[in-house]
């Protein structure tokens, strides 16, 4: 790992601070902020040209598997961890994660930014209106839930994320109380992020002019600081979601989705 000054050092380590409290709050794995602001760092410095947005997605992913271990316990000592349904998704969103970890590998860096923000303004429309299920509507079936995961891992891996913004929707629509579809997310992010780290590490075992330090497109100096910060506050902001009320806190997801989504769009009109 190369040498890297304290204050950049400390700057991974804020931003695993502030990620981790919003893993653990809202179910996230904090790639919703990661991404972005790695996108940003790595331009700003010159690093991966040309594939700073796959360094960025596989840095995210690398960092919840931490992150998820962390806000998981938290949850799981309330009480609000669906091990059955956890159960039931992880395959498909494992395989589907893997699958397109690799086919972003060599996807241009501009369709990656336009797909996230993309992404971002349409769970950030679904959240802040607060669509109701029908009383009657249950999950479905176990290949109907894996079909399910496989679309949640693939959409993850394309925006670096543990699946919370795409499986909490999915939960809530099929009438699971969000504080256990927030705390079943959170369990969920451990397989998508342990298959996406598979994936960006082997999709760009060959990229050329990645920085010293990298282990495909998963860069350690910025892994080793946010895991360190997040692990730390993930279970802070776990306990602070059981004292917030259900609207209040989708409000709060809906909000922080619009502002990274308008600094994705800033960062694209600047490279344009």
């Amino acid at each position: 790992m190369p040498e890297l000054a304290p204050a950049l050092l400390a700057g991974y380590f804020a931003l695993g601070l502030a990620t981790g409290f919003l893993a653990g709050l809202l179910g996230v794995g904090g790639g919703l902020i990661i991404v972005p602001v790695l996108v940003v760092h790595f331009h700003a410095r010159g690093l991966a040209p040309g594939f700073e947005p796959q360094l960025a997605l596989g840095t995210s992913l690398a960092t919840i598997l931490f992150t998820s271990l962390s806000s998981v316990r938290a949850h799981h000592r309330h009480g609000v961890v669906d091990w059955a349904l956890v159960r039931r998704i992880a395959g498909g969103a494992a395989a589907g994660t893997l699958l397109g970890a690799l086919v972003a590998a060599r996807v241009p860096g501009l369709a990656l930014k336009i797909f996230f923000v993309s992404f971002l303004f349409y769970a950030a429309f679904q959240m802040w209106l607060d669509f109701k299920p029908a009383p009657h509507r249950g999950l479905p079936g176990p290949l109907g839930t894996a079909a399910a995961g496989g679309v949640i891992g693939a959409v993850s891996s394309w925006v670096g994320i543990g699946g919370a913004t795409l499986s909490v929707p999915f939960m809530l629509w099929h009438n699971v109380p969000l504080h256990r579809a927030i705390g079943t997310a959170s369990a969920i992010g451990f397989p998508i992020a342990a298959a996406g780290l598979i994936g960006y590490v082997w999709g760009g075992r060959q990229a050329a002019g990645l920085p010293p330090g990298s282990w495909g497109f998963v860069y350690l100096p910025a892994l080793a600081g946010i895991a360190l910060g997040s692990v730390l506050t993930a279970p802070l902001g776990a306990r602070t979601t059981h004292r917030l009320p259900v609207r209040r806190l989708k409000r709060i997801f809906a909000l922080l989705l619009v502002v990274l989504a308008l600094r994705m769009l800033w960062t694209l009109q600047s490279a344009g």
